[in-house]
């Protein structure tokens, strides 16, 4: 599984790609078959103050792509709700699947 996490106008610090790095890993054991996960995060500027932050996490499974969007005060925060969310997809996906 390749892991590529990118950030817009900022660079992330090495705990908070450590953290990603980690979390992400724990997603093969929903779901055999991912092959590539991309971990965009973004600042949400409006009118030059910066308001939230974004976590967008996408999951590439054969014949399927995942995504979630997830913003708060905190990119760890974001993050975390985007991660739930997309394990939830993934659980959903595979209960089709088996269906």
């Amino acid at each position: 599984m390749n892991v590529n996490i990118q950030s817009l106008h900022f660079v992330p610090d090495s705990k908070l790609v450590a953290l990603i790095e980690k979390k992400v890993a724990k997603l093969s054991q929903f779901h055999e078959r991912i092959t590539k996960v991309d971990v965009f995060l973004k600042l949400d500027n409006v009118a030059h103050t910066i308001k939230d932050k974004i976590a967008e996490i996408k999951v590439h499974v054969p014949k399927h792509d995942l995504f979630v969007k997830h913003s708060s005060k905190s990119f760890e925060e974001s993050f975390e709700f985007a991660l739930d969310s997309v394990i939830n997809q993934i659980k959903r996906k595979k209960e089709k699947m088996a269906a």
